[in-house]
């Protein structure tokens, strides 16, 4: 009867909403068991080629010890290069305080003159204990990430040792479908994720290398220092183009003490990003990296909010992970092509390795 089967389907979206936000409270409650584990699993689909080369002349161990000595590597280049940038910029801003200072008296004053003030405010909440807090947050977040990529290190030597097993215990499964979905899915995901920081990678450079340009040629001190912070950043989309922007342009205020040129410098760092991400990103990804745009800051807000900053970095892939999933099954098929960019199914554009 209609209204039964309306009541059926009632039961059966209610029940998937409750899983869902269960699901979610249970992310956000044990993130730091689930949160690393996610990374090395999108780091193991990176790495698998290497470590598969490797093997083909090398014992696996042997093998396993090189990649993860590459891994290690770039981990330390990667972390090197954003501490040594970050830490230049902090620098040069505590030198540069009482210029910063004066950019402050002169905004609070100009927002003060059209009837909105924040001068009580500032000094309500931004005193030496919301120093020495920041301090202590900054310090306490330090040491957290460390035993994360750790903890992400052991996962991910791990899990290399065990890819072709967990392969080969797939394909025992009864449920010939299942088996072939997981096995399908999981080539595909990998191919994707793997294109995809390529192309994130690419366009990085791109963005570093024109930032350094910009700031450099505008007379901005410490160009290379924001050409490093927009590489880095660019790895988080939208979020991170965006926090690299302000940061310059906000140094730009209190350097020049002058609006316009800041203003300048603000217009042309968000010509770069808006160039790179809206035309050539796109047509260097293609259609097999394809996604809506509101389905990518969606991810980077709902991910950051669950796991914070390795969220935001991861939330993009583990979405375009779950989208691929979803084009194996013909039930959950139509969510794959309702969030893909061009409005149509990835499905043909992936092909096994």
């Amino acid at each position: 009867m209609p209204g039964t089967a309306t009541g059926a389907l009632t039961v059966q979206v209610a029940l998937i909403v409750i899983a869902s936000v269960v699901g979610c409270a249970a992310l956000s409650a044990a993130s730091s068991v689930f949160a690393p584990l996610t990374l090395a699993l999108l780091i193991i689909a990176l790495l698998w080629p290497l470590q598969k080369g490797l093997q083909t002349f090398l014992p696996k161990l042997l093998a396993l010890a090189v990649t993860v000595v590459v891994l290690a590597s770039a981990f330390a280049a990667f972390g090197s290069m954003f501490v040594w940038s970050f830490s230049r910029v902090g620098q040069a801003v505590a030198n540069d305080a009482v210029r910063f200072q004066g950019a402050y008296e002169q905004f609070t004053g100009w927002l003060e003159g059209h009837g909105i003030a924040v001068a009580g405010l500032w000094a309500e909440h931004i005193n030496v204990g919301w120093y020495l807090r920041l301090i202590q947050t900054f310090i306490a977040r330090l040491n957290s990430t460390t035993s994360f990529w750790l903890v992400v290190l052991v996962y991910v030597t791990l899990g290399l040792l065990e890819v072709e097993d967990f392969a080969r215990n797939i394909r025992k499964f009864k449920d010939t479908d299942v088996s072939q979905s997981l096995i399908s899915g999981s080539i595909a995901t990998a191919k994707k994720i793997r294109s995809y920081y390529v192309v994130r990678t690419q366009m990085s450079v791109l963005t570093g290398l024109l930032v350094f340009a910009v700031t450099y040629s505008v007379g901005l001190p410490l160009a290379m220092e924001w050409g490093v912070l927009a590489f880095a950043l660019n790895y988080i989309p939208f979020l991170g183009p965006l926090i690299a922007t302000v940061f310059a342009t906000i140094y730009a205020i209190a350097e020049f003490q002058s609006w316009q040129t800041a203003a300048v410098i603000f217009v042309l760092l968000n010509a770069i990003q808006i160039v790179i991400g809206s035309y050539v990103e796109p047509r260097v990804s293609g259609a097999t990296l394809s996604m809506s745009p509101v389905l990518v800051l969606f991810s980077v807000f709902f991910w950051a909010y669950l796991w914070g900053l390795f969220g935001a970095f991861i939330g993009v892939p583990i979405t375009i992970a779950i989208l691929t999933f979803c084009e194996q099954c013909q039930s959950t098929r139509w969510v794959a092509d309702l969030f893909a960019g061009d409005g149509k199914s990835q499905t043909a554009a992936i092909t096994a390795p």
